[in-house]
């Protein structure tokens, strides 16, 4: 069987009739006339496969002890889909469903979301193993690998995106608690210059103040540089471009690249479900069409033998 477009496939089956060791000069077959000279009982049933059809031949064969008459019989059959309806398209199409369920819960929930996406990619790949070890060992793709393959592609993905977001969550974090701490240096800073000078220790304040407030501060280098009188070498030092001891004040530090942790998680609400609807639509048009034309095409090749 070729079992390309399995479980959408289509198979004939060859039935022949010829004598081993007559001639045509001594025995020619024929069938009867009428359309019943070939009949399938109803008392005959397969458990997966549904009788189509047949299709009747006479021909005469060459071979090199002489012309032999044969008949020929081509029954067609298509697999019945409800038992893989059943068993393995619904159940994986629900897993990916579950999966998604993790992009309304909280991600700080992490228990929660992290063990969500790994019993469902864990779920898929027992539910692919399970189908093909059913099946003949076989090297080329079957259309259901590639309906399992993606419904595991979209499981694995819903797990990756908490992973995106939990990193994200991190860095922003990491974002904010280093603007805290450089604010904090800010401000004790910024108390101690304003602290009334005593004695020789006064330049050193004012040249602190200068430092952390004066948006004029010299930078050399990327670092900040100063004396200790509050001036910098004017040769070697040149104007920077935006203070560089604080971040700017306006500045998001929830955001990275422009969205934040939930804005993903918004988005992946409505991205996943998309993707996973038009790949069902495209999947079930594509491969029942192309099971109809491939079944029509071997029918022809027959004829034409």
């Amino acid at each position: 069987m070729n079992l390309q477009y399995f479980p959408m496939d289509r198979q004939l089956c060859h039935i022949e009739i010829e004598s081993f060791g007559y001639t045509m000069r001594d025995i020619r077959y024929k069938w009867n006339e009428g359309p019943n000279s070939v009949g399938v009982s109803n008392e005959v049933s397969l458990p997966q496969f549904k009788v189509l059809g047949h299709r009747q031949r006479a021909m005469e064969i060459s071979l090199t002890t002489g012309n032999y008459s044969r008949l020929a019989c081509e029954i067609q059959f298509v697999r019945s889909m409800g038992y893989y309806l059943i068993q393995i398209y619904i159940p994986s199409g629900l897993i990916v469903i579950i999966s998604w369920v993790s992009f309304w819960l909280n991600r700080n929930a992490t228990p929660a979301r992290v063990s969500l996406g790994v019993t469902t990619v864990l779920t898929m790949t027992t539910l692919m193993s399970s189908t093909n070890a059913a099946l003949p060992k076989i090297s080329y793709v079957k259309s259901i690998d590639v309906y399992l393959g993606t419904c595991f592609v979209m499981v694995f993905a819903s797990l990756l995106e908490y992973a995106t977001v939990g990193y994200m969550a991190k860095r922003i974090q990491m974002r904010k608690n280093r603007f805290l701490a450089i604010q904090k240096i800010a401000e004790q800073k910024k108390a101690g210059a304003e602290m009334p000078p005593e004695g020789e220790h006064a330049p050193k304040q004012t040249a602190v103040r200068f430092i952390v407030h004066d948006p004029r501060a010299y930078s050399k280098g990327g670092e900040l540089v100063s004396s200790v009188n509050g001036r910098g070498g004017d040769a070697e030092c040149r104007p920077a471009s935006q203070p560089l001891l604080l971040p700017h004040p306006t500045k998001d530090y929830n955001k990275l690249l422009g969205i934040t942790p939930s804005d993903i998680d918004k988005y992946s609400r409505i991205i996943f479900p998309v993707c996973f609807v038009c790949f069902n639509l495209m999947y079930w048009i594509i491969y029942l069409h192309i099971s109809d034309v491939v079944a029509d095409d071997l029918v022809l090749l027959q004829e034409d033998k």
